[in-house]
């Protein structure tokens, strides 16, 4: 049984992922996230901003907040200063992932192979990053995956969206799924917060039918 951010993860099914540049919008964001039925918020450093993103986010008590898209040691360290309460990183790296459980930080590492999941299992990790999902080879690869590795769940990230939500979440060994459809660049810049809201109330009713609750 998960506990911490794994736990909530699966409660939630799905994780939006942020590239959010006005970090001016980052309460608006979490308010309409909030109000949509998804509290939680991967924000990437993808975006030279994600610092501040985070950081007011995290101020917040109602959203779970971490850092994505975490390659560096370096990035790790300002995301735990700033409030992530995780970190998901797009590959494997053993530094990043050797540091963060060093300080207790919960990481979700990115995995497309065997190799990276050994190196998962071989540090106590048992709930890894899938991705990218699509591009990586789908449902019929993790399953491929998961198949000797009854220990392992996954969350898988890249290329999932409204249409195939509900596919990924019947696989037994996912916990949640990673999106960005309900949380577009464009959606963002033009401050459409009932829009997002609107998407993320759908995406939950998405697994709240897929996981029959």
């Amino acid at each position: 049984m998960f506990h911490g951010p794994a736990e909530r993860f699966e409660r939630f099914g799905v994780i939006p992922v942020i590239a959010l540049h006005d970090t001016d919008a980052a309460d608006d964001l979490a308010t309409a996230l909030v109000h949509g039925g998804v509290p939680v918020a991967e924000v990437t450093f993808r975006t030279d901003g994600a610092d501040t993103v985070i950081r007011a986010m995290a101020k917040r008590s109602d959203i779970l907040v971490g850092a994505g898209t975490v390659r560096t040691v370096a990035q790790a360290e300002l995301a735990r200063d700033c409030g992530a309460a995780f970190i998901v990183t797009p590959g494997f790296s053993p530094a990043v992932v050797d540091w963060a459980i060093d300080h207790s930080v919960p990481i979700f590492p990115g995995v497309d192979s065997t190799v990276a999941m050994e190196m998962g299992l071989e540090r106590g990790l048992t709930c890894l990053k899938f991705f990218p999902a699509v591009a990586s080879g789908g449902i019929t690869k993790l399953r491929a995956l998961a198949g000797p590795y009854p220990e392992l769940r996954f969350m898988p990230t890249g290329g999932v969206n409204a249409t195939n939500l509900a596919e990924w979440l019947a696989v037994p060994s996912v916990v949640a799924c990673g999106g960005s459809w309900f949380v577009q660049r464009d959606l963002l810049e033009n401050r459409q917060w009932d829009r997002v809201a609107g998407l993320a109330r759908e995406a939950a009713a998405i697994v709240a039918t897929a996981r029959n609750h």
